[in-house]
């Protein structure tokens, strides 16, 4: 206690926080890095592997549907017009009426604006020079883009002078996604809407491999640890609430027995902003790229009733905005798809958060679209974007965000069927007794202390039909204490990408406000200021609670897990973090 009176914070840091890898694993990025770092890189969570299947580029997701019906077109027209009154802006029908003819949009070559924003994406480089193949093969340091292929006849090669070609086997991270159509890759996504992205086209196991070789990547050629020096290094999980336990238990696995590090310890993502903030109790609204999740803490402890999934995020307003601009004719007629060539995923992302802002009245903005054909160079369109208030409106109204992808089914490999995703999808499937584990291979290894490990059967799960404002009222309403409740209705923190959008602050408090039951004594609603770039505020946390973590009662130790697992007798449990306290509170608050 001594050393803690007169430590400097930054000495603290620096001290305790060397060997701490803090990792924060989300549907569409990852944000990993070391706790002494001011903040985390932030990449693309995906792996694209080489492929000699017909056709040549596919997305691992085969249960994506971007069919609409007409019943959720309807709602989706009467979500835009409600959004227009508010915003003092024409409706879809006033717009159609009053544009009978096509908005001008023109071809430009060669255009380069000064603005960053404006430059399209490259497409990537799928070809590695190797001169020596055996040697490429077993070094060390490309174990995360190993398994090289020689180059197909025929294809082009330009740039390339001398040594034979071979397809890369891996790529990664934003390499990933602007793959050509054209190459012969295959694009994984371990992590879809909050959960492992499980079907029958995509088994546990490769999805386990998957993530197991993303994370190992950025360690070695990113963060520069490698297999040899991981029993040197800690690791702290930062995980959203999605998460079911089984699939906390699986990344606990990867982390220690996989990837090597010496002990691990789990925290809730939205406790772990809490302390990001330097707050101890607050509303913690998390919105990620596809899922957006809210929950309550109190004194450093997160309250699982308040617990709100609501199935929509960041990538759903992306989609929102071509939609709109699709309808107001103001997009160049390319082909975008965001499904199957995510470059145009990376293209729409952009124009989101360059333009995207929420104010009232009319918000146009004159930009360049980019279209990206069979690895041709990038064709640049010069136009006019329309209604870009809208989109983000999204959030508050969910019907304007259609559902164009849907999660894969419910999984019947869990033995913990509490927390089965049947809940989360809202489907009633029967359980199979008669189902052996020897069908899913290595699920149960190493694991027998989870067939009588307590479960938390009171850990929420389903997700919400209702927008934003209505999921924050709800969970703050459910503490069921005046006081509290007025504290949090004025402690609200947003986190994630989408809180950087200007003017959602103001547009939350006010939707919030109208949203509380004229019933409740409560008529203040306040937004919190982030004390640091809300993308990384939930990893910050993670970083500060594992420095002020001196007792680590709730790590758990590499050895342990892979001999025995934890022991439910032993007094070293894997906790669940719903039920850890915050022994960093006492710290903050002091």
């Amino acid at each position: 206690m001594d050393y803690l009176k007169t430590v400097i914070p930054s000495q603290l840091v620096s001290d305790r926080g060397s060997n701490l890898v803090v990792i924060n694993p989300g549907s569409a990025n990852i944000r990993i890095g070391l706790a002494t770092q001011d903040a985390p890189l932030n990449i693309p969570h995906c792996i694209a592997r080489y492929t000699n299947q017909i056709p040549k580029f596919k997305v691992q997701d085969q249960m994506l549907n971007s069919q609409i019906t007409t019943v959720q077109h309807m709602e989706r027209e009467k979500a835009y017009d409600i959004i227009a009154s508010l915003l003092k802006i024409p409706f879809l029908d006033e717009e159609v009426a009053n544009n009978s003819f096509p908005r001008k949009i023109g071809r430009v070559d060669g255009y380069n604006p000064q603005s960053g924003r404006g430059v399209a994406f490259q497409w990537a480089n799928v070809y590695e020079q190797d001169t020596n193949s055996s040697l490429a093969l077993g070094s060390s340091k490309n174990e995360g883009t190993s398994g090289y292929v020689k180059k197909h006849e025929g294809n082009d090669a330009e740039g390339i002078s001398s040594g034979e070609l071979k397809f890369r086997g891996q790529i990664f991270g934003e390499e990933a996604l602007r793959i050509s159509p054209t190459e012969p890759y295959c694009l994984s996504r371990p992590i879809r809407r909050g959960h492992f992205n499980i079907s029958q086209h995509y088994p546990l196991q490769q999805v386990l491999e998957d993530i197991y070789a993303i994370w190992d990547w950025i360690l070695i050629e990113k963060l520069h640890i490698p297999h040899s020096e991981r029993n040197m290094y800690s690791v702290i999980l930062v995980l959203p609430e999605t998460f079911d336990n089984r699939e906390i238990k699986e990344m606990l696995s990867i982390a220690l027995r996989d990837l090597r590090f010496s002990s691990a310890v789990v925290h809730q993502e939205g406790l772990a902003a809490v302390f990001g903030n330097g707050l101890s109790t607050a509303c913690i609204v998390s919105m990620g790229a596809q899922v957006t999740s809210v929950v309550c803490v109190e004194d450093g402890v997160a309250l699982p009733s308040t617990e709100k999934t609501l199935p929509f995020g960041g990538e759903d307003i992306s989609r929102c905005l071509l939609w709109t601009q699709r309808h107001h004719q103001t997009w160049p007629q390319v082909r975008t798809d965001m499904l199957t060539k995510p470059i145009d995923l990376l293209m729409l992302n952009r124009l989101k958060e360059s333009y995207c802002k929420i104010k009232e009245g009319e918000l146009d903005a004159v930009t360049v679209v980019h279209s990206y054909e069979d690895g041709m160079l990038a064709g640049s369109h010069k136009t006019r974007l329309t209604a870009l208030n809208v989109p983000p409106m999204g959030l508050f109204y969910p019907t304007l965000l259609v559902p164009d992808i849907y999660p894969p089914p419910p999984r019947s490999w869990f033995h913990d069927y509490e927390n089965m995703l049947e809940d989360t999808l809202h489907l009633e499937y029967p359980r199979r007794p008669d189902m052996s584990d020897g069908l899913f291979p290595g699920i149960n290894v190493g694991y027998p202390m989870w067939e009588s490990y307590p479960i938390f059967p009171s850990k929420p799960k389903k997700e919400e039909k209702v927008g934003l404002a209505e999921a924050i009222t709800s969970s703050i309403l459910s503490t069921g204490r005046i006081d509290l409740q007025r504290k949090l209705f004025c402690s609200i923190q947003l986190i994630g990408g989408e809180a950087l959008t200007a003017g959602f602050i103001p547009a939350v408090e006010e939707r919030v406000l109208h949203a509380i039951p004229s019933n409740e004594a409560i008529d203040t609603v306040e937004v919190l200021q982030s004390r640091t770039n809300p993308t990384f505020v939930s990893w910050k946390g993670g970083a500060i609670l594992g420095v002020l973590d001196f007792g680590r009662d709730a790590w758990i130790y590499r050895e342990d897990w892979i001999r025995n697992g934890i022991h439910v007798q032993s007094g070293r449990k894997y906790k669940d973090s719903y039920y850890l306290q915050a022994q960093a509170t006492c710290y903050i608050n002091s």
